[in-house]
């Protein structure tokens, strides 16, 4: 009869997060799960697929919102998270480092944050290759002309931004 008390044998409890991806060898040890004979693994299925051109909407108007938004959230007049959904980790990460810089220089000269008025002026747009774009979109202020870069992926039937530089 078995103690009730024992610990339990690893290799038969089941995974909190699903099945259990170690198995156990003929001598005890626990290996890694191999992936199928036909190299299905989950990023494969899970992971964010690419998309066609053809299966994504016209990028001109993103691109010119999305770059509005940006000039709007270094002035401070707008979240950061507002944008959260339309760009990667990487561009959020680096947006948010700009974020800070532009708060702190406004803070060193006592200025306070408010809507830039700015106009969108001649958008380029290049195609590197299926579904992706690389654009550079002119705004224009009271005080400069500044140049926008964005690279565009399609990702998932939409567009995503996977880089943004303003110049």
């Amino acid at each position: 009869m078995s103690d009730p008390l024992a610990e339990p044998d690893p290799r038969r409890l089941p995974s909190a997060n699903g099945p259990n991806p170690r198995v156990a060898s003929p001598g005890g040890a626990l290996t890694p799960a191999r992936e199928s004979s036909e190299g299905f693994q989950s990023d494969d299925f899970f992971g964010h697929q690419p998309s066609s051109r053809a299966a994504l909407p016209d990028p001109e108007p993103l691109l010119i919102n999305l770059t509005r938004c940006v000039i709007e959230v270094l002035a401070g007049a707008r979240e950061l998270d507002q944008l959260a959904r339309w760009v990667s980790d990487d561009v959020y990460r680096h947006l948010l480092k700009r974020v800070v810089l532009s708060a702190r220089a406004r803070a060193v000269k006592g200025q306070r944050a408010q809507r830039p008025a700015i106009t969108i002026g001649r958008v380029s747009i290049n195609e590197p290759r299926d579904g992706i774009i690389e654009a550079v979109v002119i705004v224009h202020s009271k005080v400069r002309v500044r140049a926008v870069a964005v690279r565009l992926e399609g990702l998932d039937n939409r567009w995503r931004a996977s880089a943004i530089n303003v110049l």
